[in-house]
């Protein structure tokens, strides 16, 4: 039975990260899950415009929902941010009704209304229910892959509104990757934020963070970072470019996308998963991905 989606991309992806997009692209298909591309779809509104003016945020955010609910469609993103921006908007209008009608008095110029039918779903949510068909698909196992999976805080977080996964020893996706025959280490840090917010106020303190976090990647023995959110690739895959710790070692680690892992453990053609794209060197686990 074929799965159907309107994607939401957001911002960063279809700008800087296209091997996510590809790589989500490539393995949906072979999960036969029908990615529609959503015709219309604005900015998600992100938490930045939430602290200027809830209003405007829920419904800006809140057109998005109603565009696909017009259409009969759920929604799937693979950013955290929007994930979070589009859950949570979703949870205040369906649960407020004074901001629900407030939004929709705004909606009725559009011709819009939200109803709270459509659900809001994150990729990884998907692949997840799907994991017995994925288990079924892996062919090229793995093994000796030592992944320090990062989830990133709006998969999570508020539990109350994500629903996803326990917020305090979060596995789900961690379960997933391992059936790739790879290890999904336990790493001190793996819950702390990235840093990469503050990358716009400090770029100083972002760094620190992200050192931090590498250090305690390598202290749990991981060969790989393993992302499913482009604001948290941007730390490990670009500023970690060059990283080293207080004794001048590198702490550059590959940094890949869960669905990049996934693709490969089904034999799927490396191409389209867009690895030319990863900005630090795969060499040191290339052998181990079966790659050239």
């Amino acid at each position: 039975m074929t799965e159907e989606y309107e994607v939401f991309l957001g911002c960063a992806i279809p700008n800087r990260f296209n091997n996510y997009e590809s790589s989500m692209r490539t393995v949906a298909e072979a999960l036969d899950i029908k990615l529609l591309d959503f015709d219309g779809a604005s900015c998600c509104g992100t938490v930045v415009l939430k602290s200027i003016d809830e209003t405007s945020w829920l419904s800006l955010s809140g057109r998005n929902i109603a565009l696909a609910e017009s259409r009969g469609h759920d929604i799937v993103t693979p950013c955290n941010g929007c994930y979070g921006s589009l859950k949570d908007t979703d949870h205040v209008l369906h649960e407020h009704e004074e901001q629900r009608n407030a939004v929709n008095e705004i909606l009725k110029e559009l011709n819009l209304e939200y109803k709270g039918a459509a659900r809001i779903r994150h990729f990884v949510e998907v692949l997840y229910d799907l994991r017995d068909k994925i288990r079924e698909k892996i062919v090229r196992p793995l093994t000796g892959l030592r992944i320090a999976f990062h989830p990133g805080c709006h998969l999570l977080r508020p539990s109350t509104v994500t629903g996803f996964d326990d917020p305090e020893l979060p596995r789900k996706v961690d379960e997933l990757l391992e059936l790739t025959g790879a290890t999904s280490v336990s790493w001190t840090l793996k819950l702390r934020c990235c840093g990469s917010p503050l990358l716009i106020t400090s770029e100083e303190v972002a760094t620190q963070i992200l050192r931090e976090k590498m250090e305690s990647a390598r202290d749990a023995q991981a060969n790989c970072v393993v992302t499913n959110c482009p604001a948290c690739h941007t730390q490990f895959d670009v500023q970690a470019i060059g990283l080293k710790d207080s004794a001048g070692e590198s702490l550059e680690l590959p940094a890949l996308f869960v669905t990049q892992i996934l693709g490969l453990a089904m034999g799927l053609d490396p191409e389209p998963l867009g690895l030319e794209l990863n900005r630090i060197s795969l060499d040191p686990i290339r052998e181990i991905l079966g790659i050239e």
